[in-house]
């Protein structure tokens, strides 16, 4: 396992931890004290995080996760406060840029959720590919019981759940358990909270498992997949064109020979981690 240090001070630890074992990064929220807020400096520091284990041919897929009973609480209110009243707050990414880094990731993005989740917290998991939650997670869209509208984090949580349960939940404020959010379309899984370390490995294991290339190119076409905007009547005749390019590219290729390879000789693809 290879671990990225942190430039800050023992008086100063960061607040967001990188560690890399077997393929898979593990970005974690380190910072209880003030439930995973996301002040400017957590986000400054989620951002590089995201960004490295990127950029790290190493790393195959990238589990975002948490410390203490709390995933993330959402935005840090004391800090917008001050912000609000012309005090100086450090610079550092907005949440717009780190959702678009975690949706647009060239690699596979995964919420395991410590905790419950609010706000901007749930907009980090909408944003990623696959989320998996304990039984015992809640969350609650708390921004209308504050006064303020849910409108950022409405742009990757409106691309996961259904219509319905996101009117019912953004408009009351109400608190919501990790098996409605299962069924919302919010989360892929809710887990009792004993079986989360198996649940996790399942899904790493996939990972582990994949052609790295491919894998990429799926996260991708998952994109652009949309919520079937590709079958679409006046689009089908083009996107079977191009699907069946894109199939046939990936069939001639290296990974798919070794992928055939493999399977005959009864042995895992030589990328298997």
């Amino acid at each position: 396992m290879t671990q990225h240090p942190s430039s800050a001070s023992p008086a100063d630890a960061p607040l967001v931890r990188l560690t890399v074992d077997r393929a898979i990064a593990t970005v974690t929220l380190d910072s209880p004290r003030n439930r995973n807020a996301l002040s400017a400096r957590l986000r400054s520091e989620l951002s590089k995080a995201l960004s490295d284990a990127m950029a790290d041919d190493e790393v195959r897929g990238i589990v975002l996760t948490g410390t203490g009973p709390v995933f993330c609480a959402g935005a840090d209110l004391k800090e917008a406060g001050a912000a609000l009243r012309g005090e100086p707050v450090e610079p550092a990414p907005e949440l717009p840029a780190i959702f678009e880094q975690i949706m647009g990731a060239p690699k596979p993005v995964i919420a395991v959720l410590n905790g419950a989740a609010r706000a901007g917290g749930i907009g980090l998991v909408a944003s990623a590919d696959i989320a998996l939650a304990p039984k015992s997670a809640t969350f609650a869209f708390t921004e209308v019981r504050i006064g303020v509208v849910p409108a950022i984090i409405s742009v990757p949580v409106s691309a996961r759940m259904h219509s319905r349960q996101l009117s019912r939940y953004f408009l009351t404020g109400e608190l919501f358990d990790a098996s409605a959010a299962a069924k919302a379309g919010l989360i892929t899984q809710a887990v009792p909270d004993r079986e989360m370390t198996h649940a996790v490995d399942a899904v790493l294991q996939g990972l582990r498992g994949s052609a790295p290339r491919a894998l990429s190119r799926t996260k991708q076409l998952l994109d652009e997949l949309g919520s079937g905007a590709l079958a679409a009547a006046d689009r089908r005749t083009e996107a079977f064109a191009r699907m069946g390019e894109l199939s046939a590219e990936f069939f001639a290729g290296e990974d798919a020979a070794e992928g055939r390879a493999a399977f005959f000789e009864k042995r895992p693809p030589r990328w298997t981690q």
